[in-house]
């Protein structure tokens, strides 16, 4: 009778697990193995499992990794993650307020902790706590993420984590929470949001390329299409508001309180006063909302009205911002990724080392251990935040598109299961390690080819990094043993 309950037990455990997530688990942790002997091994000797090499610590990593899955499957029940969320949440907010003030600085960021030989950093984790805790609020029957008080809370639980991982100065960490926006969207969140985070990058970037105003009137033309789409009247109205705005911001000029010359067409703008400009743009959105509100239009009226001041707000803070809460080195690396200087020894020095490593592979590589970029170690941290390099230098483009398709098959195959899946909790925490992974994926591969700039961050599986890969483990087993638990029973 017990060898047929094993047998059984055995036969139900197989039948539950999503063997295609371990499989690819697995294929990118060895291809990650792989080329982190390749970026850090000589000609003098060592072995890819000499515990000496970044390589083979990261195999002993790799097996303590297995060992935490294992009692994830086997030995911790699977309600007990959605149970304990709240104090697991808490505890790693704790900690990250903890580690500001204890924790060693390791190139300006004060994100680590060290235990003996070993350096932890806690942002990894709580990566997992915030998803539980996300997971946790938003599958109760009564949560709707439409109403006041249920956003409030859940935007309170990235915020806090992401703000205390900034104060430790590691801004890369802190970029990855972002990406839960998109599990918001697939829970109802308006796409709005989504819009208003693009718009307030794209502002952004043309207020340091170019100037406020000229991002303000980028805003104010979206605005105009976007209204003439609903009602056609608005271009004509708002068209004619642009010009209006601008005389109104030089009327300090005109009236002679400032008294330069236009000796330089290049020199007009200077001429605008933001106060002035400013009013006059907002000015020109209340009319919008008071037809609206007369006429008891949608209340998208004033969300677009709203949206339309915080961004002129938002333009001319922008280089308070960039000079203000954003480091030297982060400054830099802006710069140089907008083509505001060049700095091909100094900040700009990594991207195009692995710009030069990625495009000399050409189409199929040039072969295991032969990149000359990674054999010679020109490309700094290239066992960690620039690892994709050296796939493309020695596996070439139809390697490095392999490597990009097995994260996309990863990702698709957790969606996959969390929209199968039956109970929220579970869907939801599908959905935020995804988007968790997919934020990691799109920002590292963005930085080694240059469009991204560059802010340390892992590429998931793959770079070297002990805490990164046991909390990037943890995190999708876990999810394997929700989906299981739940094949168990239906």
């Amino acid at each position: 009778m017990g060898l047929y309950d094993s047998r059984n037990n055995l036969r139900s455990f197989s039948q539950t697990i999503d063997w295609w997530l371990i499989a690819c688990y697995f294929i990118i942790t060895v291809i990650g193995i792989m080329n982190i002997y390749a970026s850090v091994h000589s000609v003098d000797g060592g072995n890819i499992f000499d515990p000496s090499l970044r390589s083979g610590k990261q195999i002993i990593w790799l097996g303590i990794s297995l060992v935490a899955a294992t009692l994830i499957l086997l030995a911790i029940p699977p309600r007990l993650y959605e149970g304990l969320s709240v104090p697991i949440y808490v505890l790693t907010i704790l900690l990250l307020i903890l580690v500001i003030f204890i924790g060693g600085d390791v190139k300006g960021s004060r994100s680590w902790i060290s235990l003996g030989p070993v350096k932890f950093q806690p942002a990894e984790i709580s990566k997992i706590a915030t998803s539980l805790m996300l997971a946790k609020l938003m599958s109760q029957t009564d949560y709707k993420i439409g109403k006041f008080k249920d956003f409030l809370i859940t935007a309170m639980i990235i915020l806090v984590p992401m703000l205390t991982i900034v104060l430790q100065k590691e801004t890369g960490s802190a970029l990855v929470y972002c990406g839960f926006i998109f599990m918001l969207y697939r829970e109802g969140l308006s796409g709005w949001y989504i819009v208003a985070a693009g718009l307030a990058i794209l502002i952004f970037i043309l207020t340091l390329t170019t100037s406020s105003y000229f991002a303000i009137f980028g805003l104010y033309f979206l605005l105009i299409i976007y209204l003439g789409l609903k009602d056609g009247r608005w271009i004509l109205l708002l068209s004619a508001g642009i010009p209006a705005a601008v005389l109104f911001g030089m009327l300090p000029w005109l009236f002679g309180i400032v008294g330069e010359k236009i000796d330089n067409p290049d020199a007009f703008f200077f001429l605008i006063k933001p106060i002035y400009f400013l009013l006059a743009m907002i000015a020109g959105v209340i009319p919008f909302i008071i037809q609206s509100a007369y006429r008891k239009r949608h209340f998208y009226s004033y969300i677009v009205a709203a949206g339309m001041v915080a961004g002129i707000l938002f333009s001319f803070s922008t280089d308070f911002i960039f000079n203000n809460i954003l480091q030297d080195h982060q400054r830099g690396r802006i710069e140089v990724l907008l083509g505001l200087k060049e700095d091909p020894s100094g900040v700009g020095y990594n991207v195009n080392q692995s710009m030069i490593a990625i495009g000399s592979g050409g189409a199929f590589g040039k072969g295991y251990l032969q990149g000359t970029q990674t054999t010679f170690g020109f490309v700094p941290e290239q066992s960690t935040d620039f690892i994709f390099c050296t796939v493309g230098e020695e596996w070439g483009f139809f390697g490095s598109a392999a490597v990009i398709l097995l994260y996309v098959f990863l990702i698709w195959r957790i969606i996959h299961d969390a929209e199968e899946s039956r109970e929220a909790f579970t869907r939801i925490y599908g959905y935020c390690i995804a988007s968790c992974i997919f934020m990691h994926l799109f920002i590292n591969i963005g930085m080694t080819i240059g469009l991204m700039p560059v802010i340390g961050i892992p590429l998931p599986f793959v770079s070297y990094g002990g805490s990164a890969l046991l909390s990037f483990s943890l995190m999708l087993f876990i999810f394997i043993a929700l989906r299981k638990n739940e094949k168990k029973y239906f």
